[in-house]
């Protein structure tokens, strides 16, 4: 069994690829304009154009407390699947959406549900545990969950192949969602996220961290769905940017607003980076990766220049061209920490874990 097709569903799009026994994209389609319904022509129009699909890997982004590794899809791990959509109320029901609808057009094909939260499943107690009263923890078992695991995972094994193992890797997936993962021997010890996908740092339209006794104070103020979807949909730089969130339109913007909201984007990341760091009690090799990891040099220079008491120095121009290759190195010369900018193959390790299980 060598082709597997990747199954990624977005908040209003569907992404399939196919992908051959050597990791290559032999085909690949994104529909923009898929509701979640119950349309699968254009699903099935690609699938009849592909030369062969051996099983169906889709990205679930929560596992809970039940799934901590990839696992063949039933009805049964389809409904538990479902059970989870409070936890990511903007992911789960996409995801189970993408399951029925590539099982419609491929029902005799294995399908493999790929968990973002797998890869942290046994981050040490310490990084994983709230302290709230032990009862509600064990009752509803809350913890500190993780994402953006199969984009982490893949770091972790590309920085092996480039640099070596056993390294402290900080991985850092940028994009309108972002995390970071402190990775120690290959094993995530402390991440940014936590029980949902709002939690860590400042995203594009999510606020991250913010003070619980705030959010306390807001409901008071406004009632729990205005507070939701401020939280989720209008924070974060589009929030303080009273526009877009997307980072691109940000950098070199001379408007004050959006000023400030990159002097508080670049702020948590950099402070978080640290302490991902001192998870591991140092740091040997810093990742970019993800939209805005590979693609915009100023972001990862700013990132850069606040680190230099962890011996992150990286070179001008290397840091530049990253964006037109690879995997690159943009290490300054003589830095101890190497940092390098590494595409999101999230499709290449859900193949990996399909293949593994299927």
């Amino acid at each position: 069994m060598t082709h597997v097709l990747v199954v990624n569903t977005g908040s209003s799009s569907l992404k399939l690829a196919l992908l051959d026994g050597a990791d290559e994209v032999v085909d690949s389609v994104m529909l923009d304009r898929w509701t979640g319904g119950d349309e699968t022509e254009d699903i099935k129009a690609f699938v009849n154009g592909l030369p062969r699909v051996d099983a169906v890997g889709h990205r679930i982004v929560h596992g809970g407390g039940t799934f901590t590794g990839p696992v063949r899809l039933d009805d049964d791990v389809r409904d538990q699947i479902a059970s989870l959509a409070e936890l990511a109320p903007l992911h789960q029901p996409r995801g189970v959406a993408g399951i029925d609808a590539v099982g419609t057009v491929l029902p005799d094909v294995p399908a493999v549900a790929c968990f973002d939260t797998a890869f942290h499943h046994d981050l040490p107690a310490a990084a994983a545990t709230y302290a709230l009263p032990r009862a509600w923890n064990e009752r509803w078992s809350l913890r500190r969950y993780g994402f953006h695991g199969l984009s982490h995972a893949h770091v972790a094994r590309r920085v092996a192949e480039l640099v070596g193992p056993g390294l402290r890797i900080v991985s850092c997936h940028l994009g309108s969602g972002a995390s970071l993962t402190a990775i120690h021997n290959g094993h995530s010890v402390d991440t940014t996220m936590g029980f949902t996908p709002l939690a860590g740092l400042v995203m594009a339209t999510r606020s991250g961290d913010v003070d619980p006794g705030l959010l306390l104070w807001l409901l008071n103020r406004v009632d729990s769905k205005e507070l939701s979807d401020a939280l989720e949909h209008r924070s974060g730089l589009a929030g303080l940017s009273d526009g877009s969130g997307d980072l691109r339109d940000i950098v070199g913007s001379d408007d004050p607003t959006a000023i400030l909201a990159l002097d508080v984007y670049l702020h948590r990341l950099r402070r978080e980076i640290a302490a991902m760091a001192a998870a591991m009690n140092g740091l040997d090799v810093l990742v970019f990766t993800g939209g805005v990891g590979e693609h915009q040099p100023p972001v990862r220079a700013a990132a850069a220049d606040g680190l230099a008491f962890l011996g992150v120095r990286i070179s001008a121009s290397a840091n530049e061209t990253a964006t037109k290759a690879g995997d690159s190195d943009i290490t300054a010369a003589g830095a101890p920490v190497r940092t390098l900018v590494v595409p999101a193959r999230e499709d290449v390790e859900i193949a990996r874990q399909v293949r593994s299980v299927a």
